[in-house]
């Protein structure tokens, strides 16, 4: 018998490979773990202190602060003002608030003097306390005058002919819902995040009895209501050249041929002209590419998301640039950096955030002086582009320094992939350098769906993104949703012409008027 020959450098390399190939993979499972636990107990923010990252300018900064330990004669001081305390107390109560006097005296006994005479009232002294009214239901009575001729009483086959004063447009006809009662609940449910269910009993408590059925169906009718509001500001956002996109979950309980679990989705589109924001939401089963074709048909021009390639269909061979999300850059840096060992936590991941901080401390600055689209371009070609020229030379060098599957080694691709498209800030001063305007405009939708959790059928999700376009395009530019849904809900189903749709524009609306 022959016995089996080894080579024992080869059994020694493959072992050295086997194991370093398992510590990396317990290293990508311990960072996950890491990044697990702040995830679920601690605060989320990316923020931190501009001063808690020195980039690796070691020589540079011990010789900054060997030049600052030294003498300087004749230096220059600087007269530090006097720190202003916020003034401590309770606030005033809004100068716009009605007023109830209510007048307190003291006993006609107490207004004799002593020496006998009477005392005369000098002054008064008036302290404010803060009153609420709850809810207060009423009943709309429409009463319409009927009129027929006397002299014709008889002298007809049917009678006399009766005119009667006709009913004013209402926005869902034969219905006993007044455009007051159809806001108060839109603004319940799309605004506070309310479910239909907890207004039902909340209707209840005040003496009335609504079901949520019936509810729900006048929030489907008010959806197609407000249809030609809703096209009217989507032409206007396709018109401009600047669109912010965005896209979340929603589950949809009775679509056609899918289980009730299925995953649909919320689409957001943000643009418009500076002064007429516009906020678009859309409801579709898929996140596929074909939903951002079909909801960007005809636009021309810079279309700002994530990194999701499901933009990737509507740029390829149309006349849109598609710009990058430098805040989903940032956050796998910050992810990458939390998910670190506390001792000597730092590395690729706090050189990395570093960059991040340098570049939002000049759109900071920005922001502060209150630039416009020239001179924020201007500042950012001053102190931005630098920074992307030193950020690309890093992640050059950096690349291939960190195994691909960490924290750090996927927060480096994705910024070398996305790079192209991240850069592209640099060429207009109008464009956001990330997405975050857009991520905020779909935050009220995140925030309402933990507290109603789904829609029941299709028709009742696309009026949820009709109206949440239209109240959250009113908040936009400035309006109170009640105020505003109220006075769309009584005008809009009179609307003859465009000219009348158009006057009920969130920018074109005035809501002082009768």
């Amino acid at each position: 018998m022959t016995k089996a020959t080894h080579n024992l450098p080869d059994d020694i390399a493959a072992l050295k490979a086997l194991v370093q190939s398992k510590d990396q993979k317990i290293a990508v499972l311990e960072e996950e773990l890491r990044l697990a636990l702040p995830k679920r107990f601690a605060a989320s923010s990316e923020k931190a202190s501009p001063d808690q990252f020195n980039l690796f300018n070691e020589a540079e900064q011990i010789e900054a602060e060997a030049t600052a330990a030294e003498p300087i004669a004749d230096e220059p001081t600087t007269t530090v003002p006097e720190h202003e305390r916020k003034t401590r107390g309770r606030k005033p109560l809004p100068d716009h608030l009605p007023r109830t006097r209510i007048e307190h005296d003291i006993p006609d006994a107490n207004k004799l003097c002593a020496c006998g005479c009477q005392k005369t009232r000098i002054g008064e002294a008036t302290s404010e306390q803060l009153d609420i009214i709850p809810e207060q239901i009423q009943v709309l009575q429409h009463v319409r005058f009927k009129y027929a001729c006397r002299s014709c009483e008889g002298t007809e086959d049917n009678g006399p002919t009766v005119v009667t004063a006709p009913m004013p447009p209402q926005p869902i006809p034969k219905s006993n819902a007044s455009p007051g009662l159809l806001a108060y609940i839109g603004v319940a449910k799309f605004v506070d995040g309310m479910p239909l269910y907890r207004l039902e009993p909340r209707f209840k408590r005040i003496g009335v009895e609504i079901p949520r059925n019936t509810v729900a169906g006048w929030m489907i009718r008010c959806g197609e209501l407000i249809v030609p509001l809703t096209n009217l500001m989507q032409d206007r956002l396709l018109d401009h050249d600047i669109i912010q996109m965005d896209e979340t979950t929603l589950q949809v309980l009775k679509e056609k041929g899918r289980a009730p679990q299925s995953q649909s989705y919320m689409w957001v589109r943000r643009g418009g002209p500076p002064d007429q924001t516009i906020i678009l939401f859309d409801y579709d089963q898929t996140r596929s590419g074909k939903v951002p074709v079909r909801l960007l048909e005809g636009f021309r021009g810079i279309l700002q998301t994530d990194g999701y390639e499901g933009y990737a269909a509507v740029t390829r061979g149309n006349d849109i640039t598609w710009i990058g999300c430098l805040a989903h850059a940032r956050r796998k840096f910050d992810e990458a950096l939390k998910a670190q060992q506390k001792k000597g936590r730092g590395g690729l991941a706090k050189q990395g955030f570093g960059f991040f901080q340098r570049l939002y401390r000049v759109e900071r600055e920005a922001r502060e002086q209150r630039l416009d689209a020239n001179q924020r371009k201007t500042l950012r070609d001053e102190k931005a582009r630098p920074i992307w020229n030193e950020l690309r030379q890093w992640l050059d060098s950096a690349l291939g320094q960190v195994p691909p599957k960490s924290l750090t080694g996927k927060a480096l691709a994705y910024l070398d992939t996305q790079w192209p498209r991240l850069i592209r800030v640099l060429d207009d001063g109008r464009i956001e350098v990330d997405n975050n305007l857009c991520e905020n405009a779909i935050r009220p939708f995140v925030l309402g769906r933990k507290a109603w959790l789904f829609a029941d059928t299709p028709a009742g999700a696309t009026a949820s993104a009709r109206l949440y376009s239209l109240i959250e395009t009113a908040k936009a530019n400035r309006l109170e949703p009640y105020a505003y849904l109220s006075r769309i809900f009584k005008m809009l189903p009179a609307a003859r012409t465009l000219e009348d749709i158009e006057a009920l524009l969130p920018w074109n609306i005035v809501l002082g008027d009768t």
